[in-house]
């Protein structure tokens, strides 16, 4: 079996895979592995299928399928489980390949994906999300900003909004994601990335960045604005959703890390479901 560190030249082996995988977790997206490939140690493992090999936030090695285990042949998921300890993320869809005679199946909360109706954003309807229509109204009161599409040659504007997100920031850049941001503006359309930027009085305020994940699924990579302009990311979510085509249903906000003040960020919009992200192991026979 052949190991690489993952890198672009694997793009072309993994993303038809992995779109086509079936799988909502932000995980399975080429962009998603190659931003954090270091912060995972991802490599290439090319077996009769390619699996991903890395490591979770805790240090915990897995091993990840790059399409849908339904169609992998069992004895190399089970070669793969044996070597590397686990597979993860498996998606709650195919926990059926997994019975509980055979596997033991778990999972950490901090691991989660957030997803979003993204029609409830448009209008932030609901009394939970009160707070981000009051939000809105007092930017949109006070700012007039202007939404255009993140074109090529818009992307200097989106890392000057990602340096002023940076600069009013509480904690440094290599505590964040910005260094796998300002990567993914590097390679913003060989990653097949799109979305949308926001100025205000002329100046780059913030931006979002993703990509399609599903058939409904729209996987949110970054959303980056400078802090300065309460109620600029209401904003910006409202007008993404509300620019989105009808064939996406959901918005994923990708998973928390853990973090504290990302958990309460994320959860402040209420999400309409959490996806969770499964370890599958072998039950340990007995001599």
């Amino acid at each position: 079996m052949q190991e690489e560190p993952l890198s672009l030249n694997h793009k072309s082996i993994l993303s038809e895979g992995l779109r086509t995988s079936g799988s909502s977790l932000s995980e399975y997206s080429f962009a998603n592995l190659y931003l954090f490939r270091e912060k995972h140690a991802y490599s290439v493992l090319i077996d009769e299928v390619p699996f991903i090999r890395g490591k979770a936030y805790s240090g915990r090695e897995y091993v990840m399928p790059t399409r849908d285990v339904r169609k992998i042949n069992k004895a190399a998921l089970d070669r793969m489980i044996d070597r590397y300890g686990c597979l993860f993320p498996i998606p709650e869809i195919w926990l059926t390949d997994f019975p509980g005679s055979e596997y033991a199946v778990s999972h950490d909360d901090t691991e989660s994906d957030y997803l979003h109706l993204i029609n409830k954003l448009v209008a932030y309807s609901g009394r939970k999300l009160h707070s981000k229509r009051n939000l809105l109204l007092q930017f949109t009161k006070r700012y007039s900003c202007e939404a255009l599409p993140l074109t090529n040659d818009r992307l200097a504007d989106a890392r000057t909004a990602l340096d002023a997100w940076n600069k009013t920031s509480d904690l440094p850049p290599e505590a964040t994601d910005y260094g796998a941001c300002n990567e993914a503006i590097s390679l913003y359309e060989e990653l097949g990335l799109c979305g949308g930027i926001y100025y205000i009085d002329g100046q780059p305020a913030g931006f979002i960045m993703g990509e399609e994940l599903d058939a409904t699924t729209f996987v949110i990579h970054f959303a980056k604005a400078d802090h300065r302009f309460k109620g600029i990311y209401q904003f910006m979510y409202q007008q993404f959703a509300g620019i989105m085509p009808s064939k996406y249903a959901l918005f994923n906000f990708e998973q928390d890390l853990g973090l504290e003040s990302l958990r309460q960020a994320k959860a402040s919009y209420h999400p309409d479901k959490m996806a969770v992200k499964y370890r599958v192991e072998r039950h340990q026979k007995v001599k």
